[in-house]
């Protein structure tokens, strides 16, 4: 061993103890401190009253953002329970919130069914709160506990003599770790109405007092209210099917139905937690769905002896589906929960699911059109392969043979790469000029994109520019899809602070949704944010962002002799400008694309995208007034 090897000794070794680990690591705990760890720490004390509602003990919770960003959660449950844990020797309630792997789901007893299996979710949350407050109505007695970064600061106090039960949790989490407090009202909205979706007859209330936002969720139809939520703005193909049932000790509710969109929009849940990397209900479910439609395709001759079975992702082309099991022992992959692993639940899901669609198609008198579409689908999936193939075999890229005309850097570390997709020849040649042409490359497109909302995959791929840019980024597409084939790690689109250049970046963000949606979770989709004024003095020269900025720097800038440029386009700005403001990795803003609710996202696609004129224009005319920039 040399001297520049450090030494290694028993003294090296830390033993993190109570909820240290917690604030040492808490990505091991939330996932990250951004904004969706923030909101990670309000779903976990919200899933602890939603397990009380799975367990029959709860049908009403209350959720409120404090203007000083604390947060309450309130429910009607049984509270949690006071005496004293024979393990520790402790009041329950402070070992509930101090102790990881503390809770009452481990054994059965206290829930059949539960989100919160880890024990790490309050205690969790505890631990990155600046304080938290714990008020609980128990056995006709008040209690509470305070606790400063996860630390008891009082005792368990009985108040005394109270009414009703249940729980009440406030915390507001620590700044220290979390890196901001800024609660999006949208996000969360959409995470409890799920919930209530998901727990028919459970009404949450939420209210943010920072701006006065206010919404009630209740849906007596439970998933069937979730999937007429989901097509409301869809041209549909028949009535729902709906199956529930138990299988074993697995309550599985499976709700379906097609559109004559093009788009696969399937979500699945395991007890109450959105598995976004789907799992082994997932699995059950698309197996016995492709099976079932082949085996009433063959029945009916819809398919010759001859043809090829439908393959699943033939039919599941426009589907919009919800699977939702509750089971005692889930697997999840993570504390995060996006991937359920029970084998079990598979051939249980499919078991229930096969038999009773199996029945519905032969009884709908209207089944035969889904049947129908997947043909089609398998026509177009043929073509679509076809082009696809030629479009990866000319994926070895020669700048002079690109449609795009994509000017490439001769950096090939895809860490240390970035391409920039621009609006336009102008704004492409000031964007070429003015890069670093060592790691930064631009593909200028002309013209709008396709829009693929409105087209199958093999439309799409006739469209230079969409070819263009499959060739650039060197992943492949649909199921042929390869993430390490990427060629840059960052693709930024730039476009014009205009309703152009909103339109092509929306036209763009919908494209990438569909058909590359690992671009974006993986977190290598960016906006650039170039600047919308130019504001100089005879000493200095600044670039503004928003009306705002201008107007306070204007009036900062009082008394001096001022000269405002507005710029209308990327192509107003000469190379040096735009390097300055827009592509300097030392100076620019970026925006990181993210996906924090696919149901959301795929509501907001659809109604911005697809053919349904009326909820597009209501969009439009409600969000009018928050349009800061409009040319006309």
């Amino acid at each position: 061993m040399t001297d520049s090897v450090p030494r290694y000794t028993a003294e090296d070794i830390q033993v993190l103890e109570g909820l240290q680990a917690v604030r040492r690591r808490p990505g091991m705990y939330i996932g990250s401190t951004d904004v969706r760890g923030l909101h990670h720490l309000v779903f976990e004390v919200v899933d602890n009253s939603v397990d009380e509602a799975l367990a029959g003990a709860c049908d009403r919770i209350r959720v409120t953002i404090h203007a000083n960003g604390s947060v309450t959660v309130e429910d009607n449950g049984r509270g949690i329970p006071v005496g004293i844990e024979k393990t520790t020797g402790r009041n329950t309630l402070e070992v509930v919130h101090t102790v990881l792997h503390a809770g009452g789901k481990f054994g059965g007893g206290g829930y059949k069914v539960a989100s919160g299996l880890h024990g790490v979710g309050v205690s969790a949350v505890n631990a990155l709160s600046a304080w938290l407050e714990v008020r609980v109505r128990y056995q006709g007695r008040l209690y509470s506990q305070r606790y400063e970064r996860g630390v008891p600061v009082t005792e368990v106090i009985d108040h005394g003599p109270t009414e009703g039960h249940g729980t009440t949790t406030t915390f507001l989490p620590d700044t220290e770790i979390m890196r901001t407090l800024d609660y999006r009202f949208r996000t969360l909205a959409q995470r409890f109405r799920e919930m209530a979706f998901l727990t028919r007859g459970l009404t949450i209330h939420f209210r943010d007092e920072r701006d006065g936002s206010e919404q009630t969720f209740y849906f007596e139809g439970g998933i069937r209210s979730f999937l007429h939520y989901l097509n409301r703005h869809r041209k549909v193909l028949h009535e729902p099917f709906y199956v529930e049932g138990k299988v074993e000790d697995t309550q599985i509710e499976i709700a379906l139905q097609y559109t004559d969109g093009y788009a696969e929009s399937v979500f699945s849940f395991a007890n109450n937690i959105n598995t976004v990397d789907g799992g082994t209900h997932l699995t059950g479910f698309r197996s016995a769905l492709t099976r079932t439609l082949n085996d009433y395709a063959r029945a009916k001759n819809l398919l010759k002896e001859k043809d090829e079975n439908l393959s699943g992702e033939d039919v599941r082309e426009g589907l919009t589906a919800i699977v939702s099991v509750k089971l005692p022992e889930p697997q999840f992959e993570s504390q995060t929960k996006a991937k359920l692993g029970n084998a079990e639940v598979a051939g249980q899901v499919a078991s229930l699911f096969g038999e009773a669609f199996s029945k519905w198609l032969e009884e709908e008198r209207t089944a035969t059109n889904i049947i129908e579409k997947a043909i089609l689908a398998r026509r177009a999936r043929v073509a679509a392969r076809q082009a696809r193939e030629l479009v990866i075999r000319k994926s070895a890229i020669e700048t002079d043979t690109l449609p795009g005309k994509l000017a490439d850097c001769s950096e090939r570390n895809p860490s240390r790469t970035e391409l920039f997709i621009v609006e336009g020849d102008s704004a492409g040649g000031s964007a070429k000029q003015g890069r670093d042409r060592r790691f930064q490359a631009v593909l200028p497109l002309r013209g709008k994109i396709l829009n693929v909302e409105k087209a199958r995959m093999d439309h799409a791929l006739n469209s230079n520019e969409i070819k263009a840019l499959i060739q650039a980024l060197g992943t492949g597409i649909g199921d042929q899809f390869d993430l390490s084939g990427l060629r840059y790690g960052k693709i930024i689109i730039m476009t014009d602070a205009d309703v152009d250049g909103a339109h092509i970046t929306t036209l763009l963000l919908t494209f990438f949704f569909r058909y590359m949606e690992p671009l974006i979770l993986n977190g290598h989709l960016f906006l650039a944010r170039p600047p919308l004024y130019r504001i100089a003095t005879p000493k200095e020269t600044y670039y503004v962002y928003t009306e705002e900025e201008k107007d306070a720097l204007v009036a900062k800038l009082d008394g001096s002799r001022v000269t405002i440029q507005r710029y209308k386009g990327l192509g107003e700005m000469n190379p040096e400008q735009l390097w300055e403001t827009t592509m300097d990795p030392e100076r620019r803003s970026l925006i990181q694309l993210t996906i924090e609710d696919a149901a959301a996202a795929d509501q907001t696609f659809d109604m911005l995208m697809g053919s349904e004129v009326p909820p597009r224009r209501k969009f439009i005319q409600t969000h009018a007034k928050e349009v800061e920039n409009l040319d006309i």
